[in-house]
């Protein structure tokens, strides 16, 4: 049943027939004092809209104010924020006129981000104190209080809350766990009627996401009655899965609790192009590219009131900014800034703040300012490079515009021509609805310890009542018996030698039997397996070790040998080195050989590097964009066999894409046809692996040409190199980016890497790319994230704080322990991790399928030079001229070789050589 439908059958006035549900049929679920303040605010013509509310504000208030769990869906600035706080508000205020509010909390807003639950609370306070005012003038004292709660809440505030308890309280998914555990504060949580999880996307697609639907059961069997959950985003799909996320289920295995789905998600007006300097990224000098970028820039924001600019990377973010500063009078410290993780919070406030008023003309931002903070004032957001997702470009883009009939103003530059294809091909899908799907973790043994310890502190209770709180959460809906058995052995500390490791029994799980047993509890039948905690300091050290969001740390960088300090690198960047990689630090190379700890040993070398300095920075395309990319290519190639050159124009111009990038991209294509075949172009029908030698190294280098994001080309190239290692008895070298990877190998071994991959049974994917992360840093780093999630490591104990990288040499000396246990839980929520989170592997099984049934291909084409397509694979440097100091010399010697050969081929006629 629809809302429009549910609604009629619950009231009689409401007209399910009508085309648009009318703003009175909302006016009149409303109180008069806030149906008066609501016209006030809001009660001038809207255009495009042509009433006092939003479309999704239409639809959601009604939904509330009959209590139905509803994911709302809309851009941002249309308004879905305030569509929940005022139904929520016009029934706190109804029961605060019939002095029916006690002293607790009545609606939770969970944010992903502190800052953006600050933002809200602030925004609270306009209707909070308006409708007040208006009550006031009437004589009558109604008072609903709001407050906010995280990590950085005083104790001095929390104490204060106990006393005089807000009815709303503002928090993160963090601290509502720990509230759950709290003696005094869990208490205030059993009025809770309403939970509003706002952006939504942001949270279900990781373990924060996870750790927030298992509070949301624990807080379901606190309540008097079920709350009523909201659910906000500006970008999400599919919609029906993010709302059974936000819902979960009344039993374990049963259907997912009723919902309505708010989609207005393209109510609003965009205009969006993708532009580019040049119509030749390659032979135009880099300074020329760079110039006409800074200029284009520079234009945008002066026809603006306020532009923000959204980078890959922290350090492009503050290269932008310097060089604006640098080249135009118009920018200072005054009217322009940078805002991003590394800053601090101050600083970050700050910009924030300035923001709001709109008193800068430019911000330049990496991913920090993308969530909703609202920024009333700004009117384009330019996007330089890729946001590797359609969802991410619209939540970017969605920034601006943000006053409600604004045209939402988007400028893409692409300054890279393998991300000239991808952008391309993003803003056409956004045009035309297309939203990346979220992938939800399932079954992750380390948040389920979390909550089973949790719940087992709280109270001794059945085990069976336990799992099912697990359960009716949708993450754990597919949570086996094994799964149970596993965790449950790994919480009794059920194996031998784990106490001599200082890892101890979390809870005790015993029938209760008074014949036999310790312990008799009256309130439960005899012979029923109950849970309970064990050790006296169980509630200090699940409070202070609580959470999901990993600590990391930078490891120093030493010469093998000398042990000489050479500088240091960020542990994440680890997970992309293997041994013999190179990579630039401080101006220098180096060849990575291995890592104890928190030290990082390497050669110096000059050989080219293999990982770039921005490969753990930038996001990975999403997978679901690289499949489009590649039906995309597919007719491109079409159109180029059908009518050349002026038919794949025409076709481009189609896009939303100006004249520099149509030509372009259709150069590209034409130059990798004409110098490796059409064959050599990858499609949603096709992986190519392309050969080359490189006869001045001595090498052998393969580039996989397979769209499906730098995830699935992480795991694939893992797989692949495994199984060369293994056949040519050589060291393989892998380097991945978004659109494919290399191996390489001694120019003495050759293998045939086409009969290798298509030889691959789907069903061996997981064992042998789980085989493949035997001993690297990889795994080392996952399990000790891991353990400590699990609280096999404790971070926190009795006063001392251990750091990440003391964690790391702790779970260093347990990875091999743990390994030996056989099927032990944080060892397979390890593995289960890397494999689906990590390197979606569930994707590789997905298209090893289709090319084992035939809908997919494999060709193989050999080239004296990397092709135009593998430019990008064969030197992956720095793809964005903002941060300089790419490899364009090597590019440019790329693009001559094949060039000279495409020109040497031709019948004289200039149909391929000439320029289009």
């Amino acid at each position: 049943m629809g809302g429009r439908e549910r609604l009629a059958a619950t009231d009689p006035s409401f007209d399910a027939d009508a085309v648009d549900i009318d703003d009175a049929d909302v006016l009149d679920r409303l109180a008069p004092v806030v149906r008066e303040w609501w016209v006030e605010q809001f009660g001038e013509f809207v255009p495009g809209n042509g009433g006092f509310f939003t479309p999704p504000q239409k639809e959601a208030i009604p939904l509330i104010h009959e209590g139905e769990n509803a994911l709302i869906c809309a851009p941002t600035g249309s308004g879905k924020t305030l569509a929940s706080f005022t139904g929520i508000i016009n029934e706190l205020f109804a029961k605060a006129r019939e002095e029916e509010l006690e002293n607790s909390v009545y609606c939770l807003y969970v944010s992903p981000l502190k800052s953006l639950a600050n933002d809200i609370h602030r925004n609270l306070e306009v209707p909070l104190a308006g409708i007040t005012e208006k009550l006031d003038e009437r004589g009558e004292d109604v008072d609903i209080r709001h407050a906010i709660r995280h990590g950085d809440t005083s104790d001095s505030e929390r104490q204060a809350m106990l006393e005089t308890t807000p009815h709303i309280l503002n928090t993160t998914p963090e601290t509502l766990a720990i509230l759950l555990n709290s003696p005094k504060f869990k208490e205030k949580l059993e009025t809770v009627e309403y939970v509003v999880v706002d952006e939504i996307h942001s949270l279900a697609e990781n373990k924060r996401g996870t750790h927030l639907s298992v509070s949301l059961e624990r807080l379901e069997e606190m309540v008097e009655e079920p709350p009523t959950r909201i659910g906000c985003s500006a970008t999400v799909e599919p919609l029906d899965t993010v709302a059974e996320f936000l819902v979960g289920r009344e039993e374990p295995g049963g259907p997912a609790r009723p919902y309505e789905i708010v989609d207005t998600r393209f109510a609003r007006d965009f205009d969006v192009e993708l532009s580019c300097p040049t119509d030749d990224l390659i032979d135009t000098p880099r300074d020329v590219v760079t110039e006409r970028f800074y200029r284009q820039l520079h234009d945008h924001i002066q026809s603006h009131t306020n532009t923000l600019v959204f980078t890959n990377t922290r350090s492009g973010a503050e290269r932008v900014l310097h060089n604006l500063r640098e080249t135009f009078a118009e920018y200072d410290e005054t009217n322009s800034g940078c805002h991003h993780g590394s800053l601090s919070k101050e600083k970050r406030h700050e910009i924030e703040q300035s923001l709001k008023d709109g008193e800068l003309d430019v911000v330049t931002t990496s991913t920090s300012l993308e969530l909703g903070i609202d920024m009333p004032h700004i009117d384009l957001v330019v996007q330089v490079g890729s946001p590797k997702s359609v969802a991410s470009l619209l939540q970017r883009i969605g920034r601006a515009g943000h006053q409600l009939g604004e045209t939402v103003q988007g400028r893409v530059v692409a300054l890279d021509r393998d991300e000239l294809v991808e952008c391309a091909v993003m803003l056409k899908k956004a045009e035309d609805g297309f939203v990346d799907r979220v992938f939800i973790p399932e079954n992750a043994h380390d948040v389920a310890t979390q909550h089973v310890y949790g719940m087992a502190i709280n109270r001794v209770r059945p085990e069976l009542e336990v799992r099912a709180v697990l359960e009716r959460a949708y993450p754990y809906r597919n949570y086996t018996d094994q799964d149970w058995e596993r965790l449950c052995r790994y919480l009794t500390a059920d194996y031998p030698g784990m106490e001599d490791k200082n890892v101890y029994a979390k809870i005790w799980r015993d029938e209760n039997d008074p014949p036999d047993g310790e312990y008799h509890y009256d309130e439960f039948d005899v012979g029923e397996r109950l849970i309970g905690k064990r050790g006296r300091l169980a509630r200090v050290i699940y409070m202070t070790n609580l959470g999901t969001i990993p600590d990391s740390f930078t490891c120093d960088v030493l010469i093998r040998g000398g042990d000489e300090w050479v500088g240091q690198l960020d542990e994440s960047y680890l997970d992309t080195l293997e041994k013999g990689d190179v990579f630039v630090l401080g101006g220098s190379n180096y060849e990575y050989r291995y890592r104890r700890g928190s030290k990082v040993y390497v050669d110096p070398t000059s050989a080219r590097p293999t990982v770039p300095s921005w490969f753990s920075e930038r996001l990975p395309l999403s997978y679901d964009l690289g499949r489009e990319i590649l039906t995309v290519q597919r007719e491109l190639l079409d159109n180029l066999e059908r009518g050349g050159m002026s038919e794949v124009r025409n076709w481009l111009r189609t896009f939303p894409i100006d004249e520099n990038s149509v030509r372009a991209i259709a150069r590209m294509f034409r130059e990798q046809v004409a110098y490796a075949g059409a064959e050599s172009v990858a499609t949603d029908h096709r992986l190519v692996i392309e050969e080359a030698k490189d006869h001045d190294e001595y090498e052998r280098h393969y580039y996989v040409h397979s769209n499906y994001g730098r995830r699935f080309n992480d795991g694939l190239s893992r797989l692949l190199a495994y199984r060369v290692a293994q056949e040519a008895n050589a060291n393989v070298q892998v380097a991945v980016a978004d659109n494919g990877f290399s191996l390489s190998m001694p120019l003495n071994r050759k293998v045939d890497l086409r009969r290798i991959l298509e030889g691959i049974d789907p069903a061996d994917v997981r064992d042998d790319l789980r085989a493949s992360l035997d001993g690297t840093d990889l795994l080392q780093r996952y399990f000790r994230i891991n353990a400590t999630r699990s609280l096999m490591i404790l971070k926190r104990y009795k006063g001392y704080e251990k750091s990440a990288s003391e964690q790391q040499v702790s779970s260093e000396m347990l990875l091999g322990f743990a390994e030996d246990l056989g099927d032990f839980a944080v060892v397979e929520e390890t593995y289960r991790e890397i494999l689906e989170d990590k390197l979606n592997v569930a994707g590789i099984e997905d298209v090893l399928t289709d090319l084992e049934r035939g809908a997919v291909d494999v060709t193989s084409v050999r080239v004296d030079s990397p092709s135009p397509r593998a430019f990008g694979l064969a030197t992956l440097m720095a793809s964005d001229v903002v941060l300089a100091e790419d490899e364009s010399a090597v590019l440019e010697e790329f693009h001559r070789r094949v060039m000279a050969e495409i020109e040497g081929e031709t019948d004289g006629d200039g149909a391929v050589a000439t320029d289009d």
